[in-house]
């Protein structure tokens, strides 16, 4: 493993290389949506270059060097479908390019697998509803990111981003470092500068977590506003896309584009009446007035985490907001189990009516999965087994009282009587958190067999996952060469005030730092 000063000479090398064959720099990797927007506009770069130069990096930084091991496949078209960019200029993300989380899919020669051998075969039939959007606002997909097998829902023991397909993802600011789940390739590969954005899907955690650990914003949206029309389920009672990007900026230009109603997700019947132009957020002083309530029933767990906290409360005081401290959510600890059993069912339903929808494979139900699952152990599972995949095999219907009860209580509980009640009882706009600490190892990647459990579900993105409330996650700091960050949730629909706040917050801390992949920490 080399040195963080040997891969640093390396990268500076190929960027000098780069820059005197005069294409695009890897400083324009880290370009944001608005900076390159103008450079296509005035012919300084194009969409064909920046694809390219996207396309060299994943083979310099993802394939070998640091080998991250964020991006399971590549399309085969990403390059023609940039040149089609530059030939016709149109759309809110031309030219951007961008990377999905392979549970999300495409209508072209890319499977979608959510990391599980049991679905390569023939690709999706028709793009999910984010990928179309995404395309008809002129954006180049790249590729398909790693990700926790079946979004970390196959094991309770499991290390987040491995899959049977696609082997182990890494952190790369430190390479020995959990890159979190279940959008664990989405947040490495943004974070190594492979793509603009990427989109993830969360369930409880799996867009947040990544997100923080990779110096990220992340955003969770309210469920309903964007479709997950095409996206490999585990739950429609939580499921949701949403960009993960560098800035908040970038990510809400992705969310205007790829939220709205769909009639191929019921859930989204109002998202049309609620969506708004996000950018239009983005205030420059926007933080001046807000009430924002610190949650520290959701703090104490990690020093690093709580010191990130205190450095936002600061900033926000000196910005102008009205801090509430020690807000309580009222029944924080009672909708976990409940959570769980809802998850378990969803899953079993979910999963067969996605499966319907693929051809050219031989799985069509939990069983079947079950069933290749152990006829494929060795590749399947050597590091962890299929719990959660039989334990939700063993429920019933949608209609059993047992699921009936847990799902409208953990909503009830969450929801009105929880996250709303906090923000009514304090007349707040938001609330704080800590975001997960500093990214700790990757058992699997030091070569021991036990593995580390992925940290998200249950913790601070519990309780706006399981309302269907939005939340925002952004970097506030790093220790010891790790990004650590905060999270802003609130009621439904209120992503344009988070957005607002977490911009107003960015912009005075500015912490997003390009990882310099050093082998472990010293």
């Amino acid at each position: 493993m080399k040195s963080r000063l040997s891969w640093a000479a390396v990268v500076l090398a190929w960027g000098i290389s780069q820059a005197q064959a005069g294409t695009p720099s890897p400083n324009d990797a880290y370009a944001s949506i608005d900076t390159l927007q103008k450079a296509y506009a005035s012919g300084a770069l194009t969409a064909q270059g920046m694809t390219q130069l996207f396309l060299d990096r994943i083979a310099k930084i993802d394939k070998s060097g640091p080998s991250i091991n964020a991006v399971i496949e590549v399309n085969p078209d990403a390059l023609s479908l940039a040149r089609a960019s530059d030939a016709k200029p149109a759309g809110a993300l031309r030219g951007m390019v961008v990377l999905l989380k392979d549970n999300i899919d495409t209508g072209d020669r890319m499977q979608t697998s959510a990391g599980s051998l049991a679905l390569v075969g023939a690709p999706a039939p028709r793009d999910a509803t984010v990928a179309a959007k995404l395309r008809e606002a002129g954006a180049v997909i790249l590729g398909k990111t790693n990700l926790s097998e079946w979004a970390n829902m196959r094991s309770s023991h499991a290390s987040s981003g491995w899959s049977g397909r696609g082997g182990q993802t890494r952190n790369p600011y430190v390479l020995d470092r959990n890159p979190s789940g279940s959008s664990a390739g989405s947040g490495a590969a943004i974070a190594a500068g492979l793509a603009t954005v990427a989109i993830g899907t969360e369930t409880d955690g799996s867009i947040l977590g990544p997100a923080s650990v990779n110096g990220l914003v992340g955003i969770k949206p309210t469920l309903g506003l964007v479709s997950r029309a095409g996206i490999v389920p585990i739950s429609h009672s939580q499921d949701t896309a949403g960009p993960m990007a560098r800035s908040v900026a970038d990510a809400a230009a992705v969310l205007t584009v790829i939220a709205g109603s769909d009639p191929r997700d019921v859930a989204t019947k109002d998202a049309d009446q609620h969506k708004v132009d996000y950018t239009k957020a983005l205030t420059a002083d926007g933080l001046r007035g807000k009430r924002i309530g610190v949650v520290r029933q959701l703090a104490g767990i990690e020093p690093h985490a709580d010191r990130a906290l205190e450095k936002t409360i600061a900033t926000l005081k000196a910005k102008g907001a009205i801090i509430v401290d020690n807000v309580d959510i009222p029944h924080l600890k009672e909708f976990s189990d409940d959570e769980m059993t809802v998850l378990l069912y969803d899953f079993k339903h979910d999963i067969a009516a996605y499966l319907a929808t693929r051809t050219g494979i031989h799985v069509h139900t939990l069983a079947d999965l079950i069933a290749f699952n152990n006829a494929h152990a060795s590749e399947e599972m050597p590091w962890f087994g299929q719990e959660l995949f039989l334990a939700a095999q063993e429920k019933g219907e949608l209609t059993d009282k047992a699921y009936v009860e847990a799902s409208t209580r953990a909503k009830r509980l969450a929801g009105p009587e929880g996250i709303d009640a906090a923000l009514a009882a304090h007349h707040l706009d938001a609330l704080l958190a800590p975001s997960w600490g500093p990214a700790f190892p990757t058992d699997l990647l030091l070569g021991d067999h036990v593995v580390s459990g992925d940290p998200t579900i249950g913790g601070v993105s519990a309780p706006a996952a399981i309302a269907g409330y939005p939340s925002i996650t952004l970097p506030v700091d790093m220790t010891h060469g790790l990004p650590v960050g905060v999270v802003f949730f609130g009621t439904k629909w209120s992503e344009a005030t988070l957005i607002t706040v977490a911009y107003g917050t960015e912009q005075a801390l500015n912490a997003f730092q390009p990882p310099t992949f050093l082998p472990t920490l010293p």
